[in-house]
């Protein structure tokens, strides 16, 4: 592994001269610079990144608190990681994942201790328990996801109220008027995650506006847990000709009991999900869907971040206007079929 002290006897400078150049704490001409990085490129060397944190107070990396829990759909969360990791790098930056169930104990660990500069956190609570400890650092945050009360605090995510409002204006301008909701699992709700309350909130307020009936069920995943889901569904609300589905282990259980039980999609009942594009596309029946810009998101975070670090950053709400993207699964209530 090549020193610095190699570097600067092939540039012919001394160790501090190029200690200077790597960190910009001094001037130094534009010759010798240029001599310094050419013997640095030639050389291949990489400053150490322990010495190079202890000598400027920073990192370089940004911690990015994902909680794994079982009751979210892992991909999404995946591909928000993925797109922040991969803006983070243009701009010099490494990601450190904290994937624990930590809570508070996450933030007081990454602002304690100089492990990272700033912080992303995901999987956002109505209440946050990490919010109080954000709000009382100076270390730069930005929240993918929105907490109830946004004073102090910079936050990216989709407008999950205008989504659920967009779901029902789609069923309901088709004729239907008895929707039911296949939520997430409860635990998810239990726990006031963001994401969830305020698509309920949107698919309430809206449906009560346009006369629509509206039943919302969370269900578990998986075809026993939708089974048992479906049936508490029809028994209570027979009559039920649209579904909305927010969760994604639920979308294909749910389209094999209907066709089983004789209910033809689009003809006799419409589904509208909410979820990513591949998981609207590659099922049974292709899903008019709502998608989840996880990519967006996780880059728009990075920016602002990045100005944030940058001392150019003020805090604020960025909401992504959801897109309704119609295909197969969707039609007129069986009552106004020409």
């Amino acid at each position: 592994m090549v020193t610095l002290a190699e570097v600067a006897q092939h540039a012919g400078v001394s160790a501090s001269t190029v200690s200077y150049v790597l960190s910009g704490k001094r001037s130094i001409s534009a010759t010798t610079r240029q001599r310094v990085q050419q013997s640095i490129r030639e050389l291949g060397y990489h400053p150490n990144a322990g010495a190079r944190a202890l000598a400027s107070s920073k990192s370089n990396i940004i911690a990015l608190m994902i909680p794994l829990r079982t009751d979210m759909y892992v991909p999404v969360m995946m591909e928000i990681a993925i797109a922040v990791a991969t803006r983070a790098r243009t701009h010099g930056y490494d990601v450190l994942l904290l994937t624990g169930e930590e809570g508070p104990d996450a933030v007081r660990r990454v602002t304690g201790s100089g492990l990272a500069d700033a912080m992303i956190l995901m999987d956002v609570e109505l209440d946050d328990e990490r919010l109080p400890l954000l709000r009382g650092t100076d270390q730069p945050s930005v929240l993918i996801g929105l907490p109830a009360d946004t004073t102090g605090l910079t936050c990216v995510d989709l407008d999950f109220k205008a989504t659920g409002a967009l779901c029902v204006e789609h069923l309901a301008m088709l004729g239907h008027r008895d929707i039911a909701v296949i939520g997430e699992a409860p635990a998810v709700y239990e726990r006031h995650t963001g994401f969830a309350e305020r698509t309920l909130d949107g698919l309430r307020s809206r449906a009560q506006e346009l006369g629509v009936r509206l039943l919302h069920r969370p269900c578990e995943g998986g075809y026993d847990a939708m089974a048992v889901t479906l049936a508490r569904v029809l028994d209570e609300r027979p009559g039920t000709t649209g579904f909305v589905v927010q969760n994604e282990s639920a979308v294909e259980p749910l389209l094999a009991l209907l066709r089983q039980q004789g209910r033809a999609i689009p003809e006799d009942v419409s589904v509208v999900a909410i979820c990513p594009d591949q998981v609207a596309t590659q099922a049974s029946v292709r899903l008019t869907s709502v998608a989840i810009p996880a990519q967006e998101m996780g880059r728009h975070a990075v920016e602002r971040l990045v100005a944030k670090l940058d001392g150019r950053g003020t805090d604020e709400v960025v909401l992504i206007a959801p897109e309704l993207t119609e295909r197969a699964s969707t039609g007129p209530a069986p009552s106004v079929v020409s």
